[in-house]
């Protein structure tokens, strides 16, 4: 596994052997699954000025971002904290002209100023996937379909989609249910708690049955609809429970219709992906809306995967079977042995062993036979 040095910053390891190639593996295991279904890769920079990138960050500070000093321009630099943010520019900016819907997929190291007690790790590969110029039922259905597949080929299994509703309190507290700017900040604290007596001392009663619609997702949304008595959250309810029907089978399905961690800019519809054995999420998706340079927005639905538990849990690592090279060893007959798949790996010397170089095989003749 990954050794913690004291030459590095905290928060920050070396990947070793054999979890660097795994992660490797299980990164072409899920952009492969990303590419089988349209989305084309895109890589931003890992630095971009400062200013242009907390423009389109939504839910964070600048004070939550590795800065420094560009020395050719002299103006500040910022580390990635998110590659969704950068995708988007790209989208609106170098590829603003290529038809809609856009999809694209992408994959890299971003950059934490603060780690956390269940992610320690300030530096996080992540994938992803968007889908730009819609963020219909049907494409927010694509999207968590592909978002499961792109785990199901990694290896996990027991995958829970959990669904959420990111701007729900700002709905009901703009119609039926009105609260000012400093309640709804104060309503959704205790909503985050599930602090139902929290509610009733802020005066906020009508949202106590939000509490209750949370869990297996169609018991919790039967009481949303029974909550939603005017009908003002009809055609959500329904987009989401297309959206769950379209994945029944492939995943457990939970609601928590106030879930906000996570879903800073999401708008209509937000998922999390769970799986057992692992404590925390895998992954995170949902709508939301790209500013365009003539200051316009279009919508885009999308997920971003978080895989870095899954290589440290052994996912996408491989036994390795490896052929000793003799020397003096056939080199026609070794190169045959690579074409066909094999790993070999030569002696340079005659104290060279092949237990201590890891093989598992020795090349006898033009036949690998097992040690």
């Amino acid at each position: 596994m990954q050794k913690p040095s004291n030459l590095l910053p905290e928060g920050f390891h070396d990947a070793l052997p054999p979890y660097a190639e795994a992660a490797s593996r299980l990164e072409r295991d899920v952009l492969d699954t990303l590419a089988s279904h349209g989305y084309v890769r895109v890589t931003p920079p890992l630095a971009e000025y400062e200013d242009g990138l907390t423009e389109r960050m939504h839910g964070a500070s600048r004070s939550d971002l590795m800065r420094m000093v560009d020395p050719i321009s002299q103006r500040t630099l910022a580390l990635r904290p998110d590659m969704t943010m950068q995708v988007g520019r790209i989208a609106a900016t170098s590829l603003a002209e290529r038809p809609r819907p856009l999809r694209l997929s992408y994959s890299g190291q971003v950059l934490k100023l603060r780690s956390g007690q269940l992610q320690p790790e300030r530096s996080r590969l992540q994938i992803g996937a968007e889908l730009i110029g819609t963020d219909s039922v049907v494409a927010a259905s694509e999207i968590v379909s592909v978002a499961i597949e792109a785990l199901e080929r990694a290896g996990v299994s027991g995958i829970t989609l959990d669904i959420t509703m990111p701007d729900l309190i700002d709905i009901l507290a703009a119609g039926p249910l009105p609260l000012n700017a400093s309640q709804i900040a104060d309503v959704r604290g205790e909503l985050d708690m599930k602090d139902a007596g929290g509610l009733v001392t802020i005066g906020a009663n009508g949202y106590l049955p939000l509490i209750e619609a949370t869990g297996p997702f169609d018991e919790a949304m039967a009481k949303l609809r029974a909550f939603d008595r005017d009908g003002q959250l009809g055609s959500r309810l329904d987009g989401i429970a297309q959206i769950a029907e379209s994945v029944k089978g492939k995943a457990d399905l939970t609601l928590d219709p106030t879930e906000r961690h996570g879903f800073e800019y999401q708008n209509w519809f937000g998922f999390t992906l769970y799986a057992e054995s692992f404590v925390g999420a895998l992954g995170r998706g949902g709508s939301y809306e790209i500013a365009r340079s003539d200051g316009g927005s279009e919508a885009a639905v999308g997920f971003s995967l978080y895989p870095d538990p899954l290589i440290q849990a052994g996912f996408g690592a491989k036994t390795s079977v490896q052929v000793f090279l003799p020397l003096g060893h056939d080199r026609t007959t070794a190169a045959k042995l690579r074409e066909a798949g094999w790993r070999t790996v030569a002696a340079l010397s005659e104290s060279d062993q092949p237990q201590t170089l890891g093989c598992s095989h020795i090349l006898d003749g033009d036949q690998p036979e097992p040690l």
